[in-house]
Protein backbone atom coordinates (compact mmCIF):
# COMPACT_ATOMS: atom_id res chain seq x y z
CA UNK A 1 0.00 0.00 0.00
CA UNK A 2 1.65 3.24 -1.48
CA UNK A 3 2.73 5.22 1.49
CA UNK A 4 2.65 2.70 4.55
CA UNK A 5 5.85 2.16 5.22
CA UNK A 6 7.05 5.61 5.85
CA UNK A 7 9.73 6.43 7.84
CA UNK A 8 8.67 7.26 11.87
CA UNK A 9 9.68 10.31 12.63
CA UNK A 10 11.38 10.82 16.36
CA UNK A 11 9.87 14.51 17.08
CA UNK A 12 8.62 17.07 15.00
CA UNK A 13 10.34 20.61 15.77
CA UNK A 14 7.54 22.69 14.54
CA UNK A 15 9.03 26.10 14.39
CA UNK A 16 9.55 25.96 10.81
CA UNK A 17 13.68 26.78 11.74
CA UNK A 18 14.69 24.24 8.73
CA UNK A 19 13.28 26.51 5.84
CA UNK A 20 15.94 28.46 5.73
CA UNK A 21 15.96 31.70 3.89
CA UNK A 22 12.21 31.32 3.89
CA UNK A 23 10.17 34.73 3.48
CA UNK A 24 6.50 35.30 4.59
CA UNK A 25 4.53 37.12 2.55
CA UNK A 26 0.70 36.45 3.27
CA UNK A 27 -0.19 33.26 1.32
CA UNK A 28 2.56 32.92 -0.86
CA UNK A 29 6.30 31.78 0.69
CA UNK A 30 9.67 31.04 -0.68
CA UNK A 31 10.66 27.71 -0.16
CA UNK A 32 13.79 25.69 -0.03
CA UNK A 33 13.03 22.58 -2.12
CA UNK A 34 17.26 20.85 -1.93
CA UNK A 35 15.23 17.23 -0.98
CA UNK A 36 13.65 17.14 -4.49
CA UNK A 37 15.43 14.37 -7.01
CA UNK A 38 16.14 15.95 -9.81
CA UNK A 39 13.59 14.11 -12.22
CA UNK A 40 11.05 16.11 -10.85
CA UNK A 41 12.63 19.34 -12.03
CA UNK A 42 12.50 17.94 -15.46
CA UNK A 43 9.26 17.04 -15.72
CA UNK A 44 7.85 20.47 -14.22
CA UNK A 45 10.18 22.00 -17.09
CA UNK A 46 8.91 19.91 -19.76
CA UNK A 47 4.79 20.96 -18.37
CA UNK A 48 6.24 24.03 -18.37
CA UNK A 49 7.50 23.91 -21.91
CA UNK A 50 4.42 22.79 -23.34
CA UNK A 51 2.37 25.90 -21.60
CA UNK A 52 1.03 23.97 -18.41
CA UNK A 53 2.29 25.08 -14.83
CA UNK A 54 3.35 21.72 -12.20
CA UNK A 55 2.59 22.48 -8.78
CA UNK A 56 3.69 19.73 -6.17
CA UNK A 57 0.58 19.24 -3.86
CA UNK A 58 -0.56 17.37 -1.27
CA UNK A 59 1.59 15.48 1.73
CA UNK A 60 4.62 15.77 -0.04
CA UNK A 61 4.26 19.58 0.25
CA UNK A 62 3.35 19.43 4.21
CA UNK A 63 6.46 16.53 4.46
CA UNK A 64 8.81 19.19 3.32
CA UNK A 65 7.92 21.90 5.58
CA UNK A 66 8.09 19.58 8.80
CA UNK A 67 11.89 18.33 7.46
CA UNK A 68 10.39 14.33 6.31
CA UNK A 69 11.55 13.43 2.76
CA UNK A 70 8.72 12.28 1.27
CA UNK A 71 8.58 9.03 -0.32
CA UNK A 72 5.70 10.05 -2.59
CA UNK A 73 5.22 12.84 -5.03
CA UNK A 74 2.09 13.94 -6.60
CA UNK A 75 1.56 16.79 -8.54
CA UNK A 76 -1.15 18.35 -10.71
CA UNK A 77 -1.02 20.25 -13.58
CA UNK A 78 -2.84 23.35 -14.59
CA UNK A 79 -3.12 25.04 -18.10
CA UNK A 80 -2.76 21.52 -20.20
CA UNK A 81 -6.14 19.17 -21.46
CA UNK A 82 -5.45 15.34 -21.01
CA UNK A 83 -4.31 14.40 -24.38
CA UNK A 84 -1.52 17.39 -24.26
CA UNK A 85 -0.40 16.16 -20.49
CA UNK A 86 -0.36 12.81 -21.67
CA UNK A 87 1.94 13.17 -24.60
CA UNK A 88 4.22 15.35 -22.03
CA UNK A 89 4.22 12.60 -20.04
CA UNK A 90 4.35 9.72 -22.67
CA UNK A 91 7.99 11.24 -23.72
CA UNK A 92 9.61 11.05 -19.71
CA UNK A 93 8.73 7.29 -18.73
CA UNK A 94 5.89 5.27 -18.81
CA UNK A 95 2.78 6.27 -18.44
CA UNK A 96 -0.76 5.16 -17.15
CA UNK A 97 -3.99 6.91 -17.05
CA UNK A 98 -5.48 5.13 -13.98
CA UNK A 99 -8.56 7.60 -13.36
CA UNK A 100 -10.15 8.85 -16.51
CA UNK A 101 -12.86 10.52 -14.43
CA UNK A 102 -10.53 12.08 -11.94
CA UNK A 103 -7.73 13.36 -14.57
CA UNK A 104 -5.06 11.12 -13.38
CA UNK A 105 -1.79 9.88 -14.38
CA UNK A 106 0.66 7.47 -13.29
CA UNK A 107 4.35 7.97 -14.39
CA UNK A 108 7.34 6.06 -13.74
CA UNK A 109 10.47 7.84 -14.37
CA UNK A 110 14.05 7.30 -12.87
CA UNK A 111 13.09 4.66 -10.61
CA UNK A 112 10.15 7.59 -9.01
CA UNK A 113 6.45 6.34 -9.60
CA UNK A 114 4.92 9.88 -9.21
CA UNK A 115 0.93 10.70 -9.53
CA UNK A 116 0.10 13.54 -11.94
CA UNK A 117 -3.43 14.74 -11.99
CA UNK A 118 -5.49 17.55 -13.88
CA UNK A 119 -7.75 20.23 -11.22
CA UNK A 120 -10.58 19.17 -10.89
CA UNK A 121 -13.64 20.02 -8.60
CA UNK A 122 -16.10 17.54 -6.78
CA UNK A 123 -19.87 17.53 -5.90
CA UNK A 124 -21.67 15.22 -3.99
CA UNK A 125 -24.11 13.23 -5.44
CA UNK A 126 -24.61 9.93 -3.23
CA UNK A 127 -23.82 8.10 -0.37
CA UNK A 128 -20.14 7.31 0.94
CA UNK A 129 -16.30 8.27 -0.32
CA UNK A 130 -17.18 6.99 -3.87
CA UNK A 131 -20.50 9.47 -4.45
CA UNK A 132 -19.24 11.96 -5.97
CA UNK A 133 -19.16 14.00 -9.75
CA UNK A 134 -16.04 14.53 -10.85
CA UNK A 135 -15.74 17.76 -13.22
CA UNK A 136 -11.92 18.36 -14.60
CA UNK A 137 -10.77 21.98 -15.17
CA UNK A 138 -7.12 22.68 -16.51
CA UNK A 139 -8.02 26.05 -15.79
CA UNK A 140 -9.50 26.09 -12.49
CA UNK A 141 -7.67 28.56 -9.88
CA UNK A 142 -5.66 26.95 -7.66
CA UNK A 143 -7.15 28.35 -4.82
CA UNK A 144 -9.90 26.47 -5.75
CA UNK A 145 -8.45 23.45 -6.70
CA UNK A 146 -7.49 22.86 -3.06
CA UNK A 147 -10.88 23.47 -1.67
CA UNK A 148 -11.35 19.60 -2.72
CA UNK A 149 -8.42 18.97 0.38
CA UNK A 150 -9.37 17.02 3.45
CA UNK A 151 -7.23 19.50 5.36
CA UNK A 152 -5.42 22.23 5.64
CA UNK A 153 -1.41 21.02 5.97
CA UNK A 154 -2.79 18.79 2.77
CA UNK A 155 -3.98 21.77 0.73
CA UNK A 156 -0.63 23.85 0.03
CA UNK A 157 1.21 23.90 -3.36
CA UNK A 158 4.00 24.38 -4.21
CA UNK A 159 6.46 25.07 -7.77
CA UNK A 160 9.28 23.74 -7.78
CA UNK A 161 10.81 25.90 -10.55
CA UNK A 162 9.58 29.16 -8.94
CA UNK A 163 10.33 27.95 -5.64
CA UNK A 164 7.31 28.92 -4.46
CA UNK A 165 4.55 27.74 -2.26
CA UNK A 166 0.93 28.45 -1.93
CA UNK A 167 -1.00 28.71 1.64
CA UNK A 168 -4.26 29.55 0.58
CA UNK A 169 -6.26 27.87 3.93
CA UNK A 170 -3.45 28.87 6.58
CA UNK A 171 -1.33 24.65 6.77
CA UNK A 172 1.21 25.84 8.24
CA UNK A 173 -0.37 28.26 10.83
CA UNK A 174 -1.72 25.02 11.57
CA UNK A 175 1.38 23.19 11.74
CA UNK A 176 2.92 25.33 14.10
CA UNK A 177 0.09 25.31 16.35
CA UNK A 178 0.03 21.82 15.98
CA UNK A 179 -3.17 21.37 14.88
CA UNK A 180 -5.32 19.59 11.72
CA UNK A 181 -8.01 21.68 10.68
CA UNK A 182 -10.77 21.08 7.76
CA UNK A 183 -10.25 23.10 4.72
CA UNK A 184 -13.99 24.04 3.44
CA UNK A 185 -17.48 22.86 3.80
CA UNK A 186 -16.83 20.17 1.50
CA UNK A 187 -14.98 17.89 3.98
CA UNK A 188 -18.33 16.67 5.71
CA UNK A 189 -19.40 14.91 1.98
CA UNK A 190 -16.60 12.26 2.57
CA UNK A 191 -16.94 10.14 5.36
CA UNK A 192 -13.63 8.04 5.05
CA UNK A 193 -12.04 11.87 6.46
CA UNK A 194 -12.71 10.96 10.31
CA UNK A 195 -10.46 8.42 9.82
CA UNK A 196 -7.90 10.18 7.46
CA UNK A 197 -8.22 13.05 10.42
CA UNK A 198 -6.80 9.84 12.47
CA UNK A 199 -3.66 8.50 11.16
CA UNK A 200 -2.49 12.27 10.65
CA UNK A 201 -3.40 12.97 13.87
CA UNK A 202 -1.12 10.08 15.00
CA UNK A 203 1.29 10.38 12.65
CA UNK A 204 1.78 14.28 13.19
CA UNK A 205 1.14 14.55 16.68
CA UNK A 206 -1.93 17.23 16.05
CA UNK A 207 -5.37 18.12 17.82
CA UNK A 208 -8.34 17.71 16.14
CA UNK A 209 -9.76 21.69 16.07
CA UNK A 210 -13.10 21.90 17.55
CA UNK A 211 -14.84 22.96 14.31
CA UNK A 212 -13.80 19.78 12.48
CA UNK A 213 -14.52 17.46 15.37
CA UNK A 214 -17.86 18.51 14.92
CA UNK A 215 -18.05 18.28 11.40
CA UNK A 216 -16.91 14.70 11.74
CA UNK A 217 -19.78 13.82 14.09
CA UNK A 218 -22.13 14.26 12.05
CA UNK A 219 -20.80 12.10 9.32
CA UNK A 220 -21.15 9.14 11.27
CA UNK A 221 -24.73 8.42 9.90
CA UNK A 222 -22.38 7.28 6.50
CA UNK A 223 -20.08 5.03 8.37
CA UNK A 224 -21.12 2.12 7.13
CA UNK A 225 -20.76 3.00 3.58
CA UNK A 226 -16.82 2.65 3.68
CA UNK A 227 -15.28 -0.39 2.16
CA UNK A 228 -12.96 -2.35 4.73
CA UNK A 229 -10.11 -1.84 2.10
CA UNK A 230 -10.31 1.94 2.56
CA UNK A 231 -10.87 1.55 6.65
CA UNK A 232 -8.01 -0.49 6.91
CA UNK A 233 -5.94 1.66 4.61
CA UNK A 234 -6.40 4.43 7.64
CA UNK A 235 -6.03 1.70 10.71
CA UNK A 236 -2.67 0.54 9.07
CA UNK A 237 -1.25 4.20 8.57
CA UNK A 238 -2.40 4.95 12.57
CA UNK A 239 -0.41 1.87 13.25
CA UNK A 240 2.92 2.98 11.97
CA UNK A 241 2.58 6.30 13.08
CA UNK A 242 5.18 7.69 15.66
CA UNK A 243 2.05 9.00 18.08
CA UNK A 244 -0.54 6.44 17.93
CA UNK A 245 -2.31 8.43 20.79
CA UNK A 246 -3.21 11.39 19.47
CA UNK A 247 -5.08 9.28 16.69
CA UNK A 248 -7.26 7.69 19.54
CA UNK A 249 -7.95 11.31 20.80
CA UNK A 250 -8.68 12.12 17.51
CA UNK A 251 -11.05 9.57 16.72
CA UNK A 252 -12.70 10.60 20.81
CA UNK A 253 -12.86 14.21 19.81
CA UNK A 254 -14.29 13.36 16.63
CA UNK A 255 -16.85 11.37 17.53
CA UNK A 256 -15.97 8.20 15.68
CA UNK A 257 -14.77 6.06 18.37
CA UNK A 258 -18.56 5.36 19.03
CA UNK A 259 -18.77 3.11 16.07
CA UNK A 260 -16.04 0.93 17.60
CA UNK A 261 -17.93 0.13 20.72
CA UNK A 262 -14.77 -2.70 21.95
CA UNK A 263 -12.93 0.54 22.57
CA UNK A 264 -15.42 3.06 23.14
CA UNK A 265 -16.46 0.69 25.91
CA UNK A 266 -12.47 1.00 27.74
CA UNK A 267 -13.78 4.83 28.63
CA UNK A 268 -14.44 5.44 32.12
CA UNK A 269 -13.43 1.96 33.19
CA UNK A 270 -11.98 1.93 36.29
CA UNK A 271 -8.55 -0.26 37.73
CA UNK A 272 -6.71 -0.61 40.75
CA UNK A 273 -4.82 2.88 41.99
CA UNK A 274 -2.00 0.80 42.86
CA UNK A 275 -1.26 -0.69 39.38
CA UNK A 276 -2.49 1.62 37.40
CA UNK A 277 -1.45 5.50 38.60
CA UNK A 278 -1.95 6.53 35.04
CA UNK A 279 -6.45 5.96 35.46
CA UNK A 280 -8.98 3.84 33.64
CA UNK A 281 -8.48 1.36 30.88
CA UNK A 282 -8.93 3.91 27.84
CA UNK A 283 -5.86 6.23 29.49
CA UNK A 284 -3.82 3.49 29.98
CA UNK A 285 -4.48 1.73 26.12
CA UNK A 286 -3.30 5.19 25.08
CA UNK A 287 -0.14 4.95 26.85
CA UNK A 288 1.19 1.35 25.99
CA UNK A 289 0.18 2.45 22.10
CA UNK A 290 2.68 5.56 21.94
CA UNK A 291 5.23 2.89 23.97
CA UNK A 292 4.86 0.39 21.44
CA UNK A 293 5.45 2.55 18.97
CA UNK A 294 8.32 3.96 20.66
CA UNK A 295 9.41 0.24 20.92
CA UNK A 296 8.86 -0.89 17.25
CA UNK A 297 10.94 2.41 16.32
CA UNK A 298 13.91 1.31 18.55
CA UNK A 299 13.97 -2.18 17.52
CA UNK A 300 13.22 -1.38 14.00
CA UNK A 301 10.65 -3.52 12.91
CA UNK A 302 9.74 -4.37 9.90
CA UNK A 303 5.74 -3.16 8.79
CA UNK A 304 4.09 -6.63 9.61
CA UNK A 305 5.49 -6.63 12.94
CA UNK A 306 4.50 -3.46 13.79
CA UNK A 307 1.45 -3.83 12.92
CA UNK A 308 1.17 -7.08 15.42
CA UNK A 309 2.51 -5.44 17.93
CA UNK A 310 0.53 -2.04 17.81
CA UNK A 311 -3.14 -3.60 17.58
CA UNK A 312 -1.88 -6.74 20.15
CA UNK A 313 -1.67 -3.59 22.36
CA UNK A 314 -4.60 -1.69 21.28
CA UNK A 315 -6.54 -4.91 21.98
CA UNK A 316 -4.77 -6.56 25.04
CA UNK A 317 -7.21 -5.20 27.45
CA UNK A 318 -10.07 -5.04 25.16
CA UNK A 319 -11.87 -7.84 27.86
CA UNK A 320 -11.53 -5.58 30.58
CA UNK A 321 -14.83 -3.79 30.91
CA UNK A 322 -16.64 -7.25 30.85
CA UNK A 323 -14.80 -8.41 33.73
CA UNK A 324 -14.04 -5.79 36.01
CA UNK A 325 -15.27 -5.69 39.41
CA UNK A 326 -14.36 -4.44 42.91
CA UNK A 327 -12.71 -6.95 45.57
CA UNK A 328 -11.40 -5.59 48.59
CA UNK A 329 -11.53 -2.66 50.02
CA UNK A 330 -10.81 0.20 47.13
CA UNK A 331 -9.43 -2.95 45.07
CA UNK A 332 -10.66 -3.25 41.34
CA UNK A 333 -9.45 -6.30 39.53
CA UNK A 334 -10.58 -7.97 36.28
CA UNK A 335 -10.14 -11.66 36.80
CA UNK A 336 -10.17 -13.28 33.26
CA UNK A 337 -9.52 -10.23 30.79
CA UNK A 338 -7.38 -12.46 28.70
CA UNK A 339 -9.56 -14.46 27.68
CA UNK A 340 -12.60 -12.28 27.76
CA UNK A 341 -10.59 -9.82 25.04
CA UNK A 342 -10.42 -12.31 22.02
CA UNK A 343 -14.34 -11.97 21.03
CA UNK A 344 -14.03 -8.25 21.52
CA UNK A 345 -10.55 -8.05 19.21
CA UNK A 346 -12.24 -10.36 16.82
CA UNK A 347 -15.05 -8.49 16.10
CA UNK A 348 -13.15 -5.58 16.06
CA UNK A 349 -10.36 -6.36 13.89
CA UNK A 350 -13.09 -7.80 11.45
CA UNK A 351 -14.78 -4.30 11.65
CA UNK A 352 -12.01 -2.33 10.74
CA UNK A 353 -11.10 -4.70 7.38
CA UNK A 354 -7.83 -5.85 9.20
CA UNK A 355 -6.10 -8.88 7.36
CA UNK A 356 -6.95 -12.41 8.77
CA UNK A 357 -2.94 -12.53 9.48
CA UNK A 358 -3.61 -10.23 11.95
CA UNK A 359 -6.21 -11.59 14.39
CA UNK A 360 -3.57 -14.88 14.20
CA UNK A 361 -1.01 -13.31 14.99
CA UNK A 362 -2.97 -10.73 18.70
CA UNK A 363 -4.50 -14.13 19.84
CA UNK A 364 -1.95 -15.40 21.28
CA UNK A 365 -0.24 -12.35 22.39
CA UNK A 366 -3.35 -10.98 23.90
CA UNK A 367 -4.46 -14.66 25.89
CA UNK A 368 -0.79 -14.61 27.13
CA UNK A 369 -0.01 -10.88 28.00
CA UNK A 370 0.03 -11.38 32.42
CA UNK A 371 1.70 -15.22 31.76
CA UNK A 372 4.86 -13.52 33.42
CA UNK A 373 2.94 -12.76 36.58
CA UNK A 374 1.91 -16.43 37.47
CA UNK A 375 5.06 -18.08 37.56
CA UNK A 376 9.16 -18.26 36.80
CA UNK A 377 10.43 -18.68 33.41
CA UNK A 378 11.95 -22.44 33.66
CA UNK A 379 12.85 -24.24 30.70
CA UNK A 380 9.66 -25.51 30.59
CA UNK A 381 7.44 -22.80 31.10
CA UNK A 382 9.27 -21.02 28.44
CA UNK A 383 8.75 -24.11 26.03
CA UNK A 384 5.54 -23.94 26.17
CA UNK A 385 5.14 -20.26 26.28
CA UNK A 386 6.79 -20.27 22.80
CA UNK A 387 4.20 -23.21 21.30
CA UNK A 388 0.90 -21.38 23.33
CA UNK A 389 2.16 -18.03 21.13
CA UNK A 390 2.74 -19.51 17.31
CA UNK A 391 2.37 -17.58 14.98
CA UNK A 392 3.78 -14.63 17.17
CA UNK A 393 6.94 -15.39 19.52
CA UNK A 394 8.36 -14.68 23.04
CA UNK A 395 10.44 -11.83 21.33
CA UNK A 396 7.48 -10.21 20.34
CA UNK A 397 5.33 -10.85 23.45
CA UNK A 398 7.77 -8.99 25.50
CA UNK A 399 7.48 -6.41 23.73
CA UNK A 400 3.86 -6.17 23.97
CA UNK A 401 4.44 -6.79 27.99
CA UNK A 402 7.11 -4.12 27.94
CA UNK A 403 4.97 -1.30 26.39
CA UNK A 404 1.84 -2.78 28.84
CA UNK A 405 4.18 -2.58 32.01
CA UNK A 406 5.62 0.46 31.01
CA UNK A 407 1.96 2.94 29.58
CA UNK A 408 1.58 3.20 33.25
CA UNK A 409 2.63 6.79 33.65
CA UNK A 410 3.86 8.27 36.30
CA UNK A 411 5.20 4.59 37.01
CA UNK A 412 8.16 4.54 35.08
CA UNK A 413 8.99 2.25 32.68
CA UNK A 414 9.76 -1.24 33.11
CA UNK A 415 10.73 -4.54 31.60
CA UNK A 416 9.33 -7.22 33.56
CA UNK A 417 9.34 -9.93 31.20
CA UNK A 418 12.88 -9.56 30.22
CA UNK A 419 13.91 -12.61 32.26
CA UNK A 420 11.44 -14.74 30.30
CA UNK A 421 13.53 -13.70 26.67
CA UNK A 422 16.73 -13.98 28.48
CA UNK A 423 15.75 -17.77 29.06
CA UNK A 424 14.12 -18.05 25.88
CA UNK A 425 17.20 -17.29 24.10
CA UNK A 426 19.25 -18.95 25.62
CA UNK A 427 17.13 -21.96 24.61
CA UNK A 428 17.08 -20.97 21.17
CA UNK A 429 12.79 -20.74 21.92
CA UNK A 430 12.60 -16.64 21.25
CA UNK A 431 11.57 -16.46 17.67
CA UNK A 432 10.08 -19.86 17.23
CA UNK A 433 8.69 -22.72 18.94
CA UNK A 434 10.59 -26.17 19.57
CA UNK A 435 11.24 -28.23 16.39
CA UNK A 436 9.40 -30.92 17.09
CA UNK A 437 12.52 -34.15 17.59
CA UNK A 438 9.62 -37.07 17.24
CA UNK A 439 8.88 -36.80 13.50
CA UNK A 440 6.55 -39.21 11.47
CA UNK A 441 9.47 -40.21 9.89
CA UNK A 442 11.40 -41.31 13.10
CA UNK A 443 8.58 -43.43 14.17
CA UNK A 444 8.49 -45.16 10.97
CA UNK A 445 11.99 -46.21 10.97
CA UNK A 446 11.06 -47.53 14.68
CA UNK A 447 9.22 -49.81 12.83
CA UNK A 448 5.81 -48.57 13.40
CA UNK A 449 3.00 -48.66 10.97
CA UNK A 450 1.16 -45.70 9.19
CA UNK A 451 -1.84 -44.51 10.03
CA UNK A 452 -3.74 -42.49 12.87
CA UNK A 453 -1.68 -43.73 15.32
CA UNK A 454 1.18 -41.76 14.40
CA UNK A 455 -0.56 -38.61 14.47
CA UNK A 456 -1.70 -39.29 17.82
CA UNK A 457 1.63 -40.14 18.98
CA UNK A 458 3.43 -36.97 17.28
CA UNK A 459 1.20 -35.06 19.28
CA UNK A 460 1.81 -36.68 22.35
CA UNK A 461 5.78 -37.08 21.74
CA UNK A 462 5.85 -33.27 21.81
CA UNK A 463 3.71 -32.53 24.60
CA UNK A 464 6.23 -34.63 26.71
CA UNK A 465 9.04 -32.61 24.66
CA UNK A 466 7.29 -29.38 26.12
CA UNK A 467 7.42 -30.88 29.42
CA UNK A 468 11.19 -31.34 29.27
CA UNK A 469 10.59 -35.91 29.38
CA UNK A 470 13.72 -35.46 26.26
CA UNK A 471 15.45 -32.88 24.67
CA UNK A 472 17.20 -34.75 21.66
CA UNK A 473 16.58 -37.24 19.04
CA UNK A 474 18.99 -40.05 21.61
CA UNK A 475 17.04 -39.12 24.44
CA UNK A 476 13.60 -39.17 22.23
CA UNK A 477 14.01 -42.50 21.75
CA UNK A 478 14.29 -43.87 25.12
CA UNK A 479 11.33 -41.87 26.10
CA UNK A 480 9.73 -43.87 22.85
CA UNK A 481 10.54 -47.23 23.56
CA UNK A 482 9.56 -47.10 27.47
CA UNK A 483 6.28 -46.17 25.56
CA UNK A 484 5.96 -48.41 22.88
CA UNK A 485 6.61 -50.79 25.52
CA UNK A 486 4.35 -49.71 28.29
CA UNK A 487 1.29 -49.46 25.22
CA UNK A 488 2.57 -53.48 24.77
CA UNK A 489 1.88 -54.33 28.17
CA UNK A 490 -1.34 -52.33 28.45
Amino acid sequence: MKGVAAKRPHFFTLSLAFMHGCTWNNDMHEFNSAALPESLYTLCRQISIAGGHAWLVGGCVRDLILGIQPNDFDIEVFGLQQDELKRTLIELGRTELVGRHFGVFKLWMDKLEIDVALPRSEAKSGSGHRGFDISIDPNLPPEKASLRRDFTINAMMFDPLEKKLMDFYHGIKDIENSQLRHVSDAFSEDPLRPLRAMQFAARFRLKLDKQTAKRCKTMLAEADTLSTERIWGEWQKWSHAAFPSYGLQALGDSGWLSHYPELNTMLGCPQSHRWHPEGDVWTHTLQVCDQAARIADKNKLDDNITEYLLFSSLCHDLGKPACTVSGEPGEICSPGHSEAGISPAKRFLHKIGAPERVFKFIRPLVLDHITHLHGEPTPRAVRRLSHRLEPANIELWEMLVEADASGRSPAPPSRPALAWLQQASELNHHRSSPRPIVTGKLLLKLGMSSGPDIGRNIKKAYTAQLEGAFEDERTALNWLQLQLSSDTSD
